[in-house]
């Protein structure tokens, strides 16, 4: 059972991604994302926005079912580190199991933006930003890396998050959240559909 802390001085905004592609013992992909939503709005912070759920092909393509996703703003007083500490014990709960990279998982939960914070630093972050693709498949980072290098990527991403936060800046490339869908391939955007379940329209402890 999740316990419920009362925080305050929650002034950090972050963005989260969420997902899940294989139920599990809370049901459908819908009720995974939902439930997910309430754990971190009790125990991590203040859910200040949250998208629509969108239906979005598996990634790779073709490695799996297609997923539940959506963004969160969230106004939290933990430090990064230890928010994506509390964010990987609410994905063990969710029984989350990381055996291989990009594999089917009952819940992801991606710390994607910290106040628009380096982390560690920008020689760092290029690294992983100009890693080849067969390298992300077979490496991942062994530490937190701020802004997540593959949001510009990522049309499963940067749906979501314009859904909340259209204008949002990246804090390296310069460029906001529907600039950088532009530049994404028309194909990736039209694959992905908003969900018309009511649970859709109101995540737990979301301000819309």
């Amino acid at each position: 059972m999740s316990q419920y802390i009362t925080r305050h001085n929650c002034d950090t905004k972050c963005i989260l991604g969420i997902g899940s592609n294989l139920a599990g013992d809370f049901g459908g992909l819908t009720p995974i994302v939902v439930a997910a939503c309430d754990e971190i709005h009790a125990e991590i912070g203040q859910i200040v926005s949250a998208s629509r759920l969108f239906s979005t092909p598996s990634f790779p393509p073709g490695t799996g079912p297609d997923y539940v996703n959506a963004a969160l703003i969230l106004s939290t007083s933990l430090p990064a580190e230890d928010l994506l500490g509390r964010l990987h014990k609410i994905e063990q709960r969710f029984a989350r199991v990381r055996n291989r990279r990009w594999s089917a998982r009952t819940l992801d939960l991606d710390l994607l933006d910290f106040g628009g914070i380096i982390q560690p630093d920008l020689a760092v972050w290029t690294y992983w930003h100009d890693l080849a693709p067969e390298e992300q498949a077979r490496l991942a980072p062994d530490r937190l890396i701020l802004p997540h290098p593959r949001i510009q990527d990522r049309a499963f991403v940067l749906v979501p998050l314009a859904d909340i936060a259209p204008d949002w800046v990246h804090p390296i490339l310069g460029r906001s959240v529907m600039q950088m869908l532009q530049d994404l391939p028309a194909d990736d955007i039209s694959a992905i559909h908003a969900l018309d379940s009511p649970a859709s329209l109101a995540l737990p402890g979301a301000g819309r």
